[in-house]
């Protein structure tokens, strides 16, 4: 769309294509001058070649499902049309899918946006035995009833989950204290939630959702892609009930004082572009639009795209533990939350926990696979302590790794706390009393983009044990591991460009991994 060939540079293991299901099909047969919304005056506009005409009515269009209710075109949401382009994804994901290589998700976005509050969700389908037309916002804004549409589908055809993303910008709806009819949440609702929602998409092209500074005061590195801007770019997204880490917090409370959790998901990344790539790396970013912000030069050129839009992330990416690359299995590994994410490098990252875990790290490595190896996404065995196995290897084509770290969440005194432990240095080890290891020394120059490879780890593994362990609190753990500081997308494209980098875009970019928390709640 933008006239410049772009090319990822390298392939995926899995993908799903998720269109909108809201005017699914529509928008590129407006282009279709003998197509069937050709009289509409959609269509008119659309054929018109006047482009701003054909941007304002694009606009027009989406905004149509940003109100509260929705106020969708008639004349554009023929069920019978949307079928059609409903199974045409459905066949193309049969076209391509080459089980043990490459898979393909049968997939679709459902796009609640009340008030302009992000509530998305992709639903991920086992297999093809899928329903006729998906179920989209216009049937209802509420992810309750989603919810209930998916538990249908559930008992006629295949398998489903939805994937919540951007709840960085939901406005604190995502993970509320109450459903969308204003209630305080319930066993049921958990259960109902826990069962159709049992990961959630925490970085992405729009932001990262793990947490905000204004949250987590003493974690040094929370202020990372933050995007906090509403959809229509008017309003600040609220931060409480916006951020997992958050949602880890309140769900444990929950739990300890109510006996349920809706918040005990697995936390994976994506990357939401909507140009027909996958722009993850920094250095080759396409940005997320196409014709508005396909080129270097659209994206760094002014105006409100430009301003807007250096705030998109190079990112993410899903790492799924399973046990073969095949629908099935991949599926079946994101129901037991056994997945990761990324900011975009191929980091692995690997955490368990349990008993049966040695005091240190083995030279011939960890039986993952052992009954007393519990591993991310679980709940941990109730004892005398916690003991966690931590395991990251960079990717090649990135920065070396700096440090790895454990995200502590507890209940006590009926309040929520959090930690952040580093557990594992590229150089030395961390300091006892402040649990941070010590600069490793990295530079870059901002100028070329060359980071220095002889200071950080290729892999960093350890046995950590928590010092602060208390037997009768609720608590949660999840692995975050960092790469040395590498050039953000928007200085690799100030330097092809020869021009400024936007006013408040940072220079560099501290590129990161996330793994599933695992869960301990006390045996009383």
């Amino acid at each position: 769309v933008s006239g410049v060939k772009i090319k990822n540079k390298r392939p995926l293991d899995f993908m799903a294509v998720t269109d909108h299901s809201e005017y699914m099909g529509v928008h590129p047969t407006l282009k279709d001058p003998n197509g069937p919304f050709a009289a509409t005056d959609a269509g008119k506009a659309v054929l018109s070649g006047d482009p701003k005409r054909i941007q304002e009515e694009l606009m027009k269009i989406m905004w149509t499902i940003a109100t509260n209710p929705p106020t969708p075109i008639p004349e554009l949401v023929d069920p019978g049309f949307r079928s059609k382009a409903w199974q045409t994804y459905v066949d193309l994901a049969d076209k391509y899918y080459k089980p043990g290589e490459f898979t393909t998700l049968v997939a679709y976005e459902w796009t609640s946006i009340p008030d302009q509050r992000n509530l998305h969700r992709n639903v991920i389908f086992r297999g093809t035995n899928v329903p006729d037309i998906p179920f989209s916002s216009m049937d209802s804004q509420d992810p309750e009833d989603l919810w209930n549409w998916m538990d249908k589908v559930r008992t006629e055809g295949d398998d489903v989950l939805a994937i919540p993303h951007n709840s960085n910008v939901s406005d604190g709806l995502m993970f509320g204290l109450k459903d969308s009819y204003g209630q305080a949440l319930t066993a049921e609702y958990a259960d109902v939630r826990m069962r159709n929602e049992p990961v959630v998409e925490m970085t992405q092209i729009k932001g990262t959702s793990e947490t905000h500074p204004a949250l987590s005061v003493d974690d040094e590195w929370a202020d990372f892609e933050i995007l906090e801007e509403l959809l229509g770019g008017n309003k600040f997204s609220k931060p409480k009930g916006s951020y997992t880490r958050d949602a880890f917090k309140d769900g444990i409370l929950m739990q300890a004082e109510q006996n349920f959790n809706p918040y005990k998901f697995g936390q994976l990344g994506a990357s939401d572009s909507h140009n027909s790539s996958v722009p993850v790396e920094e250095s080759n970013y396409t940005g997320k639009i196409g014709h508005l912000d396909g080129t270097p030069k659209a994206r760094l050129g002014g105006g409100w795209i430009s301003a807007h839009n250096f705030k998109y992330s190079a990112a993410g990416l899903a790492g799924i533990w399973a046990s073969e690359n095949t629908r099935e299995a991949i599926f079946d590994a994101m129901k037991a939350k056994q997945v990761f994410a990324t900011s975009g490098p191929r980091i692995d990252l690997v955490m368990a926990g349990g008993s049966g875990l040695p005091a240190a790290v083995p030279a011939d490595g960890v039986n993952l696979h052992a009954d007393d190896v519990v591993f991310m996404g679980g709940d941990l065995p109730t004892g005398d302590g916690v003991k966690l196995y931590l395991q990251a290897s960079r990717d090649a084509l990135s920065a070396p790794l700096q440090r790895m770290q454990i995200i502590k969440g507890w209940v006590q005194d009926g309040q929520t706390h959090e930690k952040v432990y580093d557990v594992a240095c590229s150089e030395g080890e961390p300091n006892p009393q402040t649990h941070r290891c010590a600069d490793n020394g990295a530079t870059i120059d901002t100028k070329t983009c060359e980071i220095s490879e002889a200071n950080g780890a290729a892999q960093l593994a350890t046995v950590w044990t928590d010092p602060d362990f208390n037997a009768d609190q609720h608590a949660f753990y999840y692995a975050r591991v960092l790469e040395n500081p590498s050039c953000r997308w928007s200085t690799w494209d100030s330097i092809r460009e020869g021009s400024e980098i936007p006013k408040g875009a940072p220079l560099t970019i501290q590129e990161r991994a996330w793994s599933s928390p695992l869960w301990y709640t006390p045996s009383s």
